[in-house]
């Protein structure tokens, strides 16, 4: 989908609070509200628009430690990356994954309440998943910076 100048305003302002009533979203942009709704229907179908969700604060739900975490697999090869992926999506505290290029197959971002949860989700998820060699983490002492917002231009 080819996005315009408004499809931009939209997306940019939905980032912003995706909760914004549909008459404000029109008046922002510069349309009446109609179209504007149609343009975020037009949006969610083509799936540029994924999905619309709360954010929380990790710590107010008890969940204050993110910690990363590298994996390196045996051996590079499609069936262990698919049983990897297919394992590691199943995991709620698993917040990313990516494979990677570099030292590690995977990095994953992971969230927790304390040490000894992620000492368990290591033992009891990580290191029981096939073809899993290595596993290294780092724990965030201080989230610096956290954007849900991607970087729309008006172009």
């Amino acid at each position: 989908m080819r996005l315009d100048a408004i499809d931009r305003k939209i997306l940019t302002r939905l980032q912003e609070d995706a909760r914004t009533p549909n008459v404000d979203l029109a008046k922002e942009v510069g349309l009446s509200p109609s179209p504007c709704s149609r343009r975020v229907r037009e949006l969610e179908d083509a799936g540029v628009i994924k999905r619309h969700v709360s954010l929380l604060d990790p710590a107010a739900v008890g969940l204050p430690v993110s910690v990363f975490v590298h994996i390196t697999l045996e051996r590079q090869v499609e069936h262990a990356l698919e049983v990897f992926e297919k394992e590691v999506t199943t995991l709620p505290e698993v917040m990313e994954c990516y494979l990677m290029t570099g030292s590690a197959d995977y990095m994953l971002r992971v969230v927790v309440p304390d040490v000894e949860s992620f000492q368990k989700f290591i033992v009891e998820h990580l290191t029981r998943i096939p073809s899993v060699a290595n596993i290294t983490s780092s724990f965030a002492l201080k989230q610096v910076a956290y954007k849900t917002a991607l970087p729309l231009s008006d172009k």
